[in-house]
């Protein structure tokens, strides 16, 4: 596939992933659960706003205390936010955008043209969060770091780390543009040029990368969990909560985001002026000791310092690229080139009950995530009844991806409805699957619509899950609770395997099927 072609298909897997979280943003974990698109209070700003402002509600408490404003947030990844603006779904459903950054959607004009003003409230570099001992073990000063000493920290095998998905999380985006400036040796904004020729060693420095993720908190939870990865990349904000961390700016520059409060061209006046007093109300001094305190955040008022253990030594600003083709060219590098692929096991419930429009609705729905398929990755496709019905392995080959798809496309379409519920037996063929460990990005999603009704019993999983090999036992399950799936046996299911449960019963079962390839 040309790269052209690449981009213009992740281009179309956004837009599609876009509508898909705005349907599904309701009701998937850590996000608002109620309607953004009913009509709001007066003195109520419905706001878009970036995933990890859910830290902020204390301080938002407190405003609304303050100055009757209530923020009544839906969260989502900044990409997936810009093209929904840019398509218009903003209008009249949100009041203000609160994002990490407004650099993208500067990028787009369909986008920018929508909104009519932005006040930045508070700041967070990209960092990299080192364990105490990784740092001492590779003799590093921290105020001295480069990306230069940390890609070769991780060409020597000497370093392990985990960071967000690029393509749905601006974290991820942010700390891409910062590794690739900083490896070209840019002086200004990256150009197609200096993407290409920091390739080799950007494809170097991803090799490094064990974790992906769609959001910091789970990123974090599964650092914690597996304790076998040295180190994270993400906002300092972030890794200055996460215990054993050295935090590291390096010097050779960084792109920090700055929190927008953003209003919308599409609201009326008299909202317009409650954003505003919004505004001027996280910047009241007091405000901003708050948010740096509670956040990890850095104040954007003069007078108010950072909060204690905030680096105060200037850094280098990187800035962002330039054009849209250069960022949507560096995301399509990373997700089809430089990345670890991807393998991932379905596990999909094609019981009894699943006849009729659940069936349809399944098949819909893996019909539309081959859009979002990246190069070399591999998908095996279980469906499962009384038992496991076939396994069918695919491969979207770099070399001729469209067969791959098409063969994906072909099974999904073969799915038939029968038998009972076997849950526990099914993953546990899953695991058995995947088998040993390959240098992958590897995870399991389940989808059922039932209880276990036949095969092993949850005790048994647990047991055959426990005495796994150590590697094994870090392939997490993400499970969709769907139709009348149990959200206490599939909760217990991702709890075990460090993966994250995704509700689809209120939402949709597109929407969860595409928010889980941020943790793929």
């Amino acid at each position: 596939m040309s790269t052209g072609t690449s981009r213009r298909h992740r281009l179309a897997r956004t837009a599609a992933l876009a509508l898909a979280l705005l349907t599904a943003s309701a009701c998937t974990a850590g996000k608002s659960s109620q309607d953004p698109a009913a009509a709001s209070k007066p003195g109520t700003l419905r706001v878009l706003a970036s995933s990890e402002l859910s830290d902020m509600k204390p301080v938002l408490d407190k405003v609304e205390k303050d100055t009757g404003i209530k923020v009544r947030p839906t969260y989502m990844g900044t990409l997936d936010a810009v093209e929904l603006l840019a398509k218009g779904k903003t209008d009249g459903v949100y009041d203000a955008l609160w994002l990490s950054s407004n650099d993208y959607l500067r990028l787009r004009p369909d986008a920018a043209k929508k909104v009519v003003s932005e006040t930045s409230v508070m700041s967070s570099p990209v960092a990299i969060g080192v364990r105490a001992a990784s740092v001492a073990e590779l003799g590093w000063q921290p105020e001295q770091v480069t990306w230069s000493q940390v890609e070769e920290a991780v060409r020597d095998g000497k370093l392990t780390y985990g960071m967000t998905d690029p393509a749905r999380s601006n974290s991820g985006f942010s700390t891409l543009v910062s590794v690739a400036s900083g490896l070209s040796g840019a002086q200004s904004a990256l150009t197609d040029a200096e993407v290409t020729k920091a390739s080799p060693r950007l494809k170097e420095f991803f090799k490094g990368q064990k974790l992906t993720s769609g959001s910091s908190g789970w990123l974090a939870a599964a650092y914690e969990r597996r304790g076998t990865v040295d180190a994270l990349l993400n906002y300092e904000s972030v890794l200055k909560g996460i215990p054993g961390l050295t935090v590291i700016r390096p010097r050779d520059g960084v792109v920090t985001a700055d929190y927008p409060v953003t209003s919308l061209a599409s609201t009326d006046a008299a909202t317009r002026e409650d954003v505003r007093r919004l505004t001027e109300a996280l910047r009241t001094p007091a405000t901003q000791r708050e948010i740096t305190d509670v956040t990890h955040r850095r104040p954007v008022v003069a007078s108010v310092p950072p909060a204690a253990g905030l680096e105060t030594s200037r850094r280098r600003e990187l800035p962002f690229p330039g054009s849209r083709s250069v960022a949507d060219g560096l995301l399509d590098a990373y997700e089809n080139e430089l990345r670890r692929p991807s393998r991932t096991v379905y596990v999909l419930d094609t019981s009894g009950s699943m006849e009729g429009e659940r069936l349809s609705g399944l098949k819909r729905a893996l019909r539309g995530l081959t859009g979002d398929f990246r190069q070399r990755e591999e998908v095996t496709l279980m469906p499962f009844g009384s038992e496991v019905k076939s396994v069918r392995t695919h491969v979207v080959s770099p070399s001729d991806p469209q067969s791959g798809l098409d063969a994906i496309r072909r099974d999904t379409d073969g799915l038939v409805a029968d038998g009972d519920t076997a849950i526990y037996t099914s993953l546990e063929k899953a695991y058995e699957q995947l088998g040993a460990d390959r240098d992958t990005f590897t995870s399991i999603v389940l989808m059922t619509d039932g209880e276990n009704t036949a095969g092993a019993k949850a005790a048994e999983f647990d047991g055959f899950y426990r005495q796994l090999p150590v590697r094994q036992r870090e392939i997490p399950v993400f499970p969709i609770l769907f139709g009348d799936s149990d959200r206490s046996e599939l909760a217990h299911i991702a709890d075990l395997t460090g993966g994250r449960l995704f509700d689809a019963q209120e939402g949709s079962l597109d929407g969860a099927f595409k928010e889980i390839r941020g943790y793929q």
